[in-house]
């Protein structure tokens, strides 16, 4: 007869009742953030099917047109191209920048730090030692100088801000992994005779993965920045392609004239970067183990 009180008990606990989920939605300028970015990656990559004009209309009877004073909801630019239009594409291409980006220096960086962290003593660093170099250099100094000798295309502009970025992911990883590789889980995985790879990346990286997240989100929104900052120079997307920087490099000349031109961008700019960091500082708190809070 089997011994019901030792049978395993399975408790079904949804995502919504999970202790860090709770934590997160209790941060309102997280969930504030969230609700934002939701809505901005929607209007990106929905909007521009529901507007009348594309990007690249131009209507010369409507130049300078102000927002909110005809059929061009944000008004228009120099040449009469809907505003709307181009900010709602320029915002697809600057997030497809910011989370592309995120992801290669998010992977490469995690595996950097994950190699260090575990193996430590030459390797760590000497990997380390690498990452500190790089850290060295000014990151919009280095930005400038790759984007200035690369052909501008949004994937070379994904990639450069990538080269830029991963450091800081490969600093957290390695601290987080160093401190994790000396407990019990994994000295017990080690007496199993199990390989350093599946020690790496199925015991450690897991147990890794909530700074991870952090770096990662935080990192989207100093990557649009990075975007916006080098495209407002000329060195990044080129017109006609719209993103959000070279919106404000083609309505410098216009502030007196068309303001609009400049604040309308540089508020979304203001909002998607305030959004992810607001993200950052949610997920920071509700995937803090040492919280006492339920």
């Amino acid at each position: 007869m089997t011994d019901l009180s030792l049978a395993p008990v399975q408790v079904n606990v949804r995502w919504w009742q999970h202790r860090g989920v709770r934590r997160f939605c209790r941060n309102r300028l997280a969930v504030l953030g969230t609700v934002l970015i939701i809505l901005l990656t929607a209007a990106c990559f929905i909007g521009p099917h529901l507007l009348k004009y594309t990007e690249l209309t131009i209507d010369l009877r409507a130049r300078f047109a102000p927002p909110f004073a005809g059929p061009h909801l944000l008004g228009t630019d120099p040449l009469g191209r809907d505003l709307c239009a181009r900010l709602l594409m320029a915002g697809r291409i600057s997030l497809m920048v910011g989370f592309f980006s995120m992801l290669l220096s998010t992977l490469f960086g995690a595996l950097v730090g994950i190699v260090a962290g575990f193996y430590g003593g030459r390797v760590g660093a000497v990997l380390m030692r690498l990452v500190d170099a790089f850290l060295a250099f000014p990151a919009i100094f280095l930005l400038l100088v790759l984007a200035a000798f690369t052909k501008p295309s949004a994937l070379m502009i994904t990639l450069i801000i990538a080269v830029t970025s991963w450091m800081e992911v490969a600093r957290v990883v390695e601290s987080q992994v160093r401190s994790l590789r000396e407990r019990d889980f994994i000295q017990a995985a080690r007496t199993l005779g199990l390989r350093n790879s599946t020690l790496m990346f199925s015991e450690l990286l897991p147990n890794a993965m909530g700074p991870i997240i952090v770096a990662a989100t935080l990192t989207v929104a100093r990557a649009i920045l990075l975007e916006a900052y080098i495209s407002y120079l000329g060195y990044g997307i080129q017109p006609p392609l719209p993103s959000w920087g070279n919106l404000l490099n083609g309505a410098q000349q216009y502030l007196l004239q068309a303001p609009w031109l400049a604040i309308i961008p540089g508020l979304t700019i203001t909002l998607a970067v305030t959004s992810f960091n607001f993200i950052g500082d949610g997920l920071r708190d509700a995937l803090d183990v040492r919280s006492d809070q339920p």
